[in-house]
C-alpha cells in the first residue's frame, strides 16, 4: 500500500505541510493536487495514492497550515485565504514550488489537478502563468477576481463540471469560456447533465447539502478523461 509522507514548506510566514505519495518505480510525471475547502481529507489522500499507483509522484497541497475541525469550520479559513488574490495565488504557487523541490521531481513534467476549491485553485495557477503542462479542475468554481491576461496561460486546461451545480451556474460557465478565449488558452470542458457539486466524493451525500452529491458515472468518466488528458499532454 502506498504510504503518504509529509513535506514541510511555507508561504508568507505560515508553516505548511504537504502529503507526498511516491510511485513504486521511476515517476512518469509529478502531480500537485489542490484539495477541497476542507483541505487534505481521506478522499484526497485516496486520489494521491491512485495517482502514485499509476506512476505519478503526487503532492497534496496545504491551504491553511492548521487543522480543519469540521467541514463548516473550513469556510472562514477559505474566506480569509481568498480575500486577497495575490496572497491566494502565492499560497498556490508555494505548493507547486514544494513539489518541484522534491529531489525525485527534478526534470519531471508537472501537472496540476484540484477538487472543489482546489479546482478553482488549479485554474488560478493556470491564470497566473504557472509552468504546468496541464490544469484539471473537478467541480471547481470558475469565477475569478483576476482574469487571465492574453497569452498568460501555459497549461492545457480540462474542466470537469456538473451541469446541475448551483455553485457554478450557467452564466459563470459562459463567463469562463469567454475568459479562456480572450486569454488564448487551450481548454477542454466536460459537462455532466443532472450532476451537482462534489460529484467525485462518495462522502458528498453525507453532507446534508442540496448543492452537493456524488455521481458514480461522472466520477468515473471525469477520472478517465483526466488520465487520457495526461497521456496526451505527456506524449
Amino acid at each position: 500500500m502506498t504510504m503518504l509522507e509529509t513535506i514541510a514548506y511555507s508561504h508568507a510566514g505560515q508553516d505548511l505541510t504537504g502529503h507526498l505519495a511516491r510511485p513504486a518505480g521511476t515517476p512518469r510525471a509529478a502531480v500537485v493536487i489542490f484539495p477541497t475547502i476542507a483541505n487534505a481529507t481521506a478522499a484526497t489522500e485516496r486520489r494521491a495514492k491512485m495517482l502514485a499507483g499509476l506512476g505519478y509522484l503526487t503532492l497534496i497541497a496545504d491551504f491553511y497550515g492548521e487543522p480543519v475541525a469540521s467541514f463548516e469550520a473550513s469556510f472562514p479559513l477559505a474566506e480569509k485565504l481568498r480575500a486577497d488574490s495575490g496572497h491566494y495565488r502565492g499560497r498556490i504557487a508555494a505548493a507547486i514550488a514544494a513539489l518541484r523541490g522534491v529531489p525525485e521531481a527534478e526534470g519531471l513534467p508537472l501537472l496540476g489537478i484540484g477538487y472543489c476549491m482546489g479546482g478553482q485553485a488549479v485554474l488560478e495557477a493556470a491564470r497566473a502563468g504557472e509552468d504546468l503542462l496541464s490544469a484539471v479542475s473537478f467541480h471547481g468554481t470558475l469565477s475569478t477576481s483576476t482574469p487571465a491576461e492574453p497569452g498568460a496561460i501555459k497549461a492545457r486546461i480540462l474542466v470537469c463540471h456538473g451541469d446541475a451545480d448551483p455553485l457554478v451556474p450557467r452564466e459563470q460557465v459562459i463567463g469562463f469560456w469567454e475568459e479562456m478565449d480572450r486569454a488564448g488558452a487551450n481548454w477542454h470542458f466536460h459537462s455532466y447533465s443532472g450532476v451537482r457539486h462534489g460529484f467525485t466524493d462518495p462522502g458528498s451525500d453525507e453532507r446534508g447539502m442540496a448543492a452537493i452529491g456524488y455521481d458514480a458515472s461522472a466520477d468515473r468518466q471525469s477520472w478517465n478523461a483526466m488520465l487520457s488528458f495526461f497521456d496526451e499532454v505527456l506524449n
